[in-house]
C-alpha cells in the first residue's frame, strides 16, 4: 500500500519502496511486492503511462482525503482534478483500488460508505465504464448491492476477516476495545451478514484483502488512537472458518487465491499452504522493532492452523 509518510506518489519513490522491501527479504523468498501509486489531485497521466511501463505497478490507489491512515495528501476533488489520471489508466489498464467513504463531517461514520457509492463510485461508474476498480475492505450491504449490480470483470471488492466475523457491538463489549477500531469501521450485524452471504458465494466478484494494519501498541491505546486491525497472523484461520460456518470450504480456495489474480491479469500462484484442524491460541503479542503489536483475536483459541 503507498499510505506512507510520505506518500507513495511517484513512479519514482515506488522503484524505491520496492527496492527497501526487496533488501529486507531473507535470501531467496519468493515473495514479489506488486506496487501501487497513490493517487493525489496532481497525478499526471504522463505519470500513469510511466507506472504501466515501470513493470513494477499494478494499480493506483484513491484514499479520499482525511478518509483513512495516512491520508492527508489524498484525492479532494477526483472529478475536477483526476479525470486525465483516471482516463490514462483505462488506456494502461491500470486499475482503481478505492477506499470507500467520503470525508464530508455531516455524514455518519457509519454511513460513510454508502454515502460514498452514491456521491462518488456510481457518478465515476456512469462517467468512466471502462475503468476496473477494486472497491477494497467492503462493509455494508449496500457495497455488496452496488458490486453485484456490477459486470463481473470491471467491479470487484476485497473483503477482511474482521468485517466477515465481527460487528460493531466488538468495539464496545467489556469496556472500549481499540484493537478493534478500523476503518472503515465495523458496522451493524445486517451488513456483517450481507458480506458474509456474498463472499461465500463464490461469486467471483470478491475477493480477500486482510487490510492488515501492524500499528505499534502504544498507538492504538492511546488518547486518539490509529485506525487499523493486525490480523496478518490469523487472516487465513479465520477466513477458513468463515467458509466453513457456511459449509463453502469448497470455495476458499478461489477467495484467497483465484479471483483476485483473475481481476487483475495475473498470473495465479502455483504454491500451496497447508491449514489443518488444530486449536491453536494466538500470541498476546509479537515483537515490533523496539515496540509490540496486539494482534486480532489475541490470546483466543482459533479452530484451524497454517503449517
Amino acid at each position: 500500500m503507498p499510505n506512507l509518510k510520505p506518500p507513495i506518489t511517484t513512479v519514482k519513490s515506488a522503484l524505491a519502496y520496492r527496492d527497501r522491501i526487496m533488501t529486507a527479504l531473507p535470501p531467496d523468498s519468493p515473495f514479489v511486492p506488486l506496487m501501487t501509486l497513490y493517487l493525489t489531485d496532481n497525478t499526471t497521466a504522463e505519470e500513469i503511462r510511466s507506472a504501466r511501463e515501470s513493470g513494477a505497478i499494478y494499480a493506483v490507489k484513491l484514499y479520499p482525503a482525511g478518509a483513512t491512515t495516512n491520508s492527508q495528501a489524498g484525492v479532494t476533488d477526483l472529478f475536477g482534478k483526476c479525470m486525465p489520471a483516471l482516463e490514462e489508466m483505462i488506456q494502461q489498464q491500470l486499475p482503481l483500488l478505492v477506499h470507500g467513504e467520503v470525508t464530508d463531517k455531516n455524514v455518519d461514520i457509519f454511513d460513510r460508505e454508502s454515502a460514498f457509492i452514491n456521491m462518488v463510485l456510481q457518478p465515476l461508474v456512469n462517467r468512466l465504464p471502462q475503468l476496473k476498480i477494486v472497491m477494497e475492505h467492503i462493509t455494508t450491504r449496500e457495497a455488496v448491492q452496488f458490486v453485484t449490480s456490477c459486470g463481473e470483470g470491471s467491479i470487484a471488492a476485497t473483503v477482511t476477516p474482521q468485517h466477515l466475523i465481527m460487528n460493531r457491538n466488538a468495539l464496545f463489549q467489556n469496556g472500549l476495545q481499540p484493537h478493534n477500531y478500523c476503518l472503515p469501521v465495523l458496522k451493524r450485524e445486517i451488513h456483517r451478514e450481507a458480506v458474509f452471504k456474498a463472499v461465500t458465494s463464490g461469486s467471483k466478484q470478491f475477493f480477500l484483502g486482510t487490510d492488515s494494519a501492524p500499528h505499534e501498541k502504544h498507538t492504538k491505546e492511546a488518547s486518539c488512537g490509529c485506525a487499523g486491525i493486525y490480523n496478518a497472523p490469523v487472516a487465513v484461520p479465520l477466513y477458513t472458518q468463515v467458509f466453513e460456518q457456511a459449509g463453502a470450504l469448497d470455495k476458499l480456495e478461489a477467495f484467497t487465491s483465484f479471483n483476485g489474480p483473475d481481476f487483475y491479469g495475473l498470473p495465479r500462484n502455483t504454491s500451496t499452504i497447508r491449514i489443518v484442524r488444530e486449536p491453536w491460541i494466538v500470541p498476546n503479542e509479537y515483537h515490533f522493532g523496539s515496540s509490540t503489536v496486539v494482534p486480532m483475536f489475541a490470546g483466543k483459541s482459533l479452530d484451524w492452523k497454517v503449517v
